[in-house]
């Protein structure tokens, strides 16, 4: 379209994502603010792999074998799959990803909430996904989302993986949010909760005070690279 080379692509696009405006990824770029900004998911596994590999170890430390786990749609939960893909389980999800990656692990009973496919999202979504979600009730699920901020809780992009998400928050003892550092202080088209219906929040690096002091009124704990070994709250 500009008539130019690719090595002046490549250029522009390190260029800008210096600036902070855009996020390389392989094969290509996205933008990752906008608060209806919606980014395939096939893009979104390519970037930030260590911060969700690191996530997903720690994830790791709170399943023990004989777990009932959901995992929703999110690239970081399918990180958490491939940690968790040797241990006893049963597992709910409405990812197809995840479904096909675990299909043949006979160690993990396996339960898809289906519904409507998202060929984009590779996940199902719609009342069949919900309907199905509130038929079981889980030990712990794990669930990201858009974005985070302390004014505003946790966001998405989209009304159906939202829904999906309010659903599971309700048939789930332990709630646990998987959000790396590019997502806080941001704030996204749908909300999805406030603070106090998560039990802790799992992510790479350290939190600054700010949000310390939000969480401890929130009775919300913190599981972050300052301490990765063991959750730790506000104090």
């Amino acid at each position: 379209m500009f008539k130019v080379t690719d090595e002046t692509i490549r250029r522009d696009l390190r260029a800008l994502e210096q600036e902070g405006i855009l996020m390389r990824s392989y094969g290509g770029a996205f933008i990752q603010s906008g608060v209806e900004n919606l980014i395939d998911s096939t893009i979104r596994t390519s970037v930030y792999v260590e911060s969700k590999t690191f996530i997903a170890e720690k994830c790791k430390r709170l399943i023990n074998n004989g777990d009932v786990i959901f995992l929703d749609n999110s690239t970081t939960a399918f990180y958490i799959a491939k940690e968790i893909k040797d241990m006893r389980l049963t597992l709910v999800t409405n990812s197809l990803t995840i479904t096909n990656y675990l299909a043949h692990q006979g160690n993990i009973r396996l339960i898809v909430a289906g519904g409507f496919l998202s060929a984009k999202e590779q996940a199902f979504y719609g009342i069949g996904a919900e309907k199905a979600i509130k038929e079981y009730y889980v030990d712990k699920a794990f669930l990201s989302c858009r974005s985070l901020s302390i004014e505003n809780g946790c966001t998405d992009s989209n009304e159906l993986w939202t829904q999906v998400r309010k659903t599971i928050i309700e048939r789930s003892k332990e709630r646990y949010l998987v959000a790396d550092f590019s997502k806080f202080n941001q704030t996204s088209f749908m909300h999805i909760c406030g603070f106090d219906k998560i039990n802790a929040i799992v992510t790479d690096k350290p939190l600054g005070p700010e949000w310390h002091s939000a969480l401890q009124s929130f009775d919300c704990g913190i599981f972050d690279e300052g301490r990765p070994d063991s959750f730790h709250d506000n104090e």
